[in-house]
């Protein structure tokens, strides 16, 4: 395997990039006596936006499969307060869909 000069620039700049956002929050978090209700409201919505964009791509341009086994997740997902229960369904979905030939 050869070794990129350019590809390890990318990834220790997306390194430090990644470090530094973090760090930089924690430091800003942990500066505040009190976090503002602004700051608060952005901070929550965070999972939701995380989970959206991780999500929404694989549902509109995967097949049906896909939609399938995120609408699925879904409904377990709202219907048991378990993560347990979650991993099951993909799991029994995932082995549906390798077992029907997809």
């Amino acid at each position: 395997m050869e070794t990129d000069l350019h590809m390890l620039l990318v990834i220790l700049g997306a390194a430090v990039a990644t470090y530094g956002t973090r760090i930089g929050g924690y430091i800003l978090i942990t500066t505040l006596k009190r976090i503002p209700p602004r700051m608060e409201a952005a901070l929550a919505a965070v999972p939701a936006a995380v989970l959206t964009t991780l999500v929404a791509p694989s549902f509109f341009t995967g097949g049906w499969d896909s939609k399938l086994a995120l609408v699925v997740a879904l409904f377990v997902g709202l219907r048991f307060s378990h993560s347990w229960m979650l991993v099951a369904a993909w799991v029994v979905v995932m082995t549906w869909r390798h077992t029907l030939g997809m």
